[in-house]
């Protein structure tokens, strides 16, 4: 059974996260953060150490290959802003690629995101991932855990281009193209400010999750009006949603499709 939702739910004029939640036919995740922490076995800043030696060994510019410092990411931005779409720049994305990968192995789940994605996806929800990372780290964390809630379809990562990560909308135009949604009847959970500057760029709601309060100071310095510190509630309003729509439903068991 698939839970199917009105074009127009209760609380869809309401505001907060429930509210924009109860809303939505889509959610897109962003991935390191709201789903897991991707670099929980394998250190981010190990990872930056080795890819920045593997640039130096390859002859990368010492003061580009330094300018990451022990940002992954920042360093295959500033490599991609220094060289381009090329050789140099394609060669960091694949180390990286390849280290996301193994980081996967090892990643811990955010509490409560295996809850939240299974009840989404037993309750009709389309969902999406739209990272700055590699899908092959997105496949490989998800094959863990939740092998059947998401179609690589609707993983939408990080491209040959480091010009199109967050904040650049790209991957958010991508997984409403891939979902069928549109910016209005979508919400994306991120906890980032690049997550948060990438759905106002296409018009979707935003879910802030901060753990912390210089992460909540972090998103609402770029104008996001709503964040949770936990999935908790966001669970709970799922299952309500899904309850209120079908009484006598049950129980919904995390990562099954009803």
């Amino acid at each position: 059974m698939t839970v199917r939702r009105d074009a127009t739910p209760p609380g869809a004029t309401a505001s907060g996260p429930a509210a924009l939640l109860s809303a939505a036919e889509c959610v897109l995740f962003d991935f390191d953060g709201p789903l897991c922490d991707l670099f929980a076995a394998r250190p981010a800043a190990e990872v930056a150490a080795r890819l920045v030696a593997e640039l130096r060994r390859t002859g990368c510019d010492p003061g580009v290959a330094a300018s990451g410092g022990d940002d992954p990411l920042a360093l295959l931005q500033a490599v991609g802003k220094h060289y381009g779409v090329g050789g140099t720049t394609a060669h960091a994305e694949r180390c990286l690629t390849a280290e996301e990968a193994e980081a996967a192995a090892g990643a811990t789940p955010t509490e409560h995101a295996l809850e939240l994605l299974g009840v989404l996806d037993a309750g009709g929800w389309d969902l999406a991932v739209t990272t700055n990372n590699s899908p092959a780290a997105v496949v490989r964390f998800l094959d863990r855990y939740l092998p059947a809630v998401l179609a690589a379809e609707h993983i939408h990562g990080r491209t040959s281009d480091p010009g199109l990560l967050k904040p650049d909308p790209h991957c958010l135009v991508r997984a409403l193209e891939s979902t069928g949604s549109t910016a209005a009847t979508a919400v994306m959970i991120g906890d980032s400010p690049a997550d948060c500057l990438a759905a106002k760029a296409v018009g979707v709601p935003f879910i802030g999750y901060a753990v912390n309060a210089r992460k909540r100071r972090a998103l609402e310095e770029v104008g996001a009006r709503w964040a949770v510190r936990s999935l908790r509630g966001l669970v709970e309003t799922a299952r309500q949603r899904v309850e209120s729509r079908e009484p006598g439903v049950g129980p919904l068991p995390a990562g099954v499709r009803g």
